[in-house]
């Protein structure tokens, strides 16, 4: 053993007494809301086709649910889709990317996802502007003459714009806002946005494979006006005989949904009804993550991978560690789910060694404030077994 090592391990905090009474952190799939059991989901949908009145209602539930909390126009359609945030995305760009020249931004690994369907899938020689890790790139640079493609949140960077002022109102080209760990977290400007895309796994702690896109007028216009060059997969289709598919907005999937997924969020949905809508929400995850930022600030062995406090998220927060090293994180993460503190506080495995703590509504604020001390634990320990 080191002297470092030797010295950790003599002046190593004993583990605290108190535990976040719920500690789930992971940044997707998120904590459920508080008081969630699964014994509290309607239960009259399960069994029954997605097709069946009954079926159809609860999908139009969760819809109207969605446009309520996240005061979407009436101009804008809401749909789920298939295959999570990614589906809903890769459905946005396949069904409507090449009409005109495509800007991509990318400051981390989901964005990067974006540029690599561009350029190699589609095959379109975007224009790419990239950021470092805890960066964002230059937003003045974008040439709005283009489609623009980029993430609103950087779930594994840390890294968000800061509002929408950056999106041209005069633009040419459609804003792709991959917004899966923004909304219900941010107020969207939706006048801004073209297409807009997410999962409930995040914000709202819903099951996976379920997505959500929301179209804008001038996206629909672009769908019933332009035909891509490459074939469609059925799951990516939104026009019939050059008509927009309206009943995927209505509730009329293109394939089959898990109706227990769909009871699911809408208990979330309902719960954050019940917080007030959207500024409850918000509420809870800007007080959760300066809960965060005050334990950061109280230690001078953890930081922000995100510098600048206007572009840092309020959801999936990413921190430094001091001298940290894959094997180290590893041993933090493992040693806190180990002790039943802290579950899924690993860093994303593209970005650089780091923590990632999700501040997002349905945590406890009191959870994060816990969490403090047993990072203390888990940090102190973890040398000593370097």
């Amino acid at each position: 053993m080191t002297d470092t090592a030797a010295l950790d391990a003599v002046t190593a905090p004993a583990k605290p007494l108190t535990k976040p009474a719920r500690p789930f952190f992971s940044s997707g799939p998120c904590a459920k809301p508080p008081g969630w059991n699964a014994a509290k989901l309607a239960t009259g949908s399960l069994g029954r086709s997605h097709r069946s009145k009954i079926g159809k209602a609860r999908l139009q539930h969760a819809i109207d649910l969605i446009r309520q909390i996240l005061r979407v126009p009436d101009t804008h359609r809401i749909g789920i889709v298939p295959a999570s945030d990614t589906g809903a995305y890769e459905m946005a760009m396949w069904t409507m990317l090449g009409a005109r020249p495509v800007t991509t931004l990318a400051w981390e690994s989901f964005g990067e996802g974006w540029v690599t369907d561009a350029v190699k899938q589609l095959k379109l020689d975007p224009t790419v502007i990239r950021a470092d890790y805890g960066q964002l790139p230059d937003l003045g640079a974008v040439d709005w003459s283009n489609d623009v493609l980029f993430t609103w949140n950087g779930t594994t960077s840390g890294v968000r714009v800061p509002n929408g002022d950056w999106i041209s109102e005069s633009r040419e080209g459609l804003s792709f806002n991959d917004a899966t760990s923004a909304v219900f977290a941010y107020d969207m400007p939706w006048d801004k946005l073209d297409v807009t895309t997410f999962s409930w796994q995040k914000v709202l702690g819903g099951e996976g494979a379920h997505g959500v896109i929301i179209l804008g007028p001038r996206a629909v216009d672009r769908l019933t006006s332009y035909t891509p060059a490459w074939p469609l997969p059925k799951i990516f289709r939104l026009v019939s005989k050059g008509a927009l598919a309206e009943g995927v907005f209505k509730g009329e999937t293109i394939n089959t949904p898990s109706m227990l997924a769909v009871e699911d969020v809408i208990f979330a949905l309902e719960w954050a009804l019940g917080l007030g809508g959207l500024d409850g929400l918000i509420a809870r995850s800007d007080a959760n993550a300066a809960a965060l930022d005050r334990i950061v600030a109280e230690r001078d062995w953890l930081g922000h991978l995100a510098v600048d406090p206007a572009s840092r998220s309020k959801t999936s927060v990413c921190l430094t560690v001091e001298g940290a090293d894959e094997a180290l994180i590893k041993a933090m993460a493992g040693s806190l789910e180990k002790e039943g503190a802290a579950f899924d506080v690993a860093g994303y495995r593209d970005a650089p060694p780091g923590l990632r703590i999700w501040c997002g509504a349905t945590v406890d604020t009191a959870d994060i404030e816990a969490l403090g001390p047993w990072l203390d634990w888990a940090y102190a320990s973890a040398r000593a077994q370097a």
